[in-house]
């Protein structure tokens, strides 16, 4: 049994699939692999988030250390989005996901 943040897990797959789990931050995440983004913009290109969803996602993954919020001092404040070192060192992991998916399930 692993512990982290008062929460249980069986191994460290589990552990490691909390920081993504769910519908949207594995999407977001690679969102914002591209670079940073605005909060409008990335729910725009995530279509189907609602706003209260994308605010909940993007500040589990912040508080998770993924990415980090920059609020600009501009009048209307502007809000960038952007992924973190350890939110980079995800991608391979990702990338694999995603190779074994296309392998996998490709309608080629």
């Amino acid at each position: 049994m692993i512990h982290y943040n008062d929460k249980k897990f069986v191994c460290h797959i589990d552990l490691a699939m909390e920081f993504i789990r769910g519908k949207w931050k594995a999407v977001i995440l690679c969102h914002l692999n591209d670079g940073p983004k605005r909060f409008l913009e990335l729910q725009r290109i995530t279509k189907g988030v609602s706003q209260k969803v994308l605010i909940e996602k993007l500040t589990e993954m912040e508080r998770d250390g993924l990415i980090s919020k920059t609020t600009f001092p501009e009048v209307p404040p502007r809000v960038e989005y952007k992924l973190t070192d350890l939110g980079h060192k995800l991608f391979p992991a990702l990338n694999a996901l995603e190779l074994w998916a296309m392998d996998n399930f490709s309608d080629n």
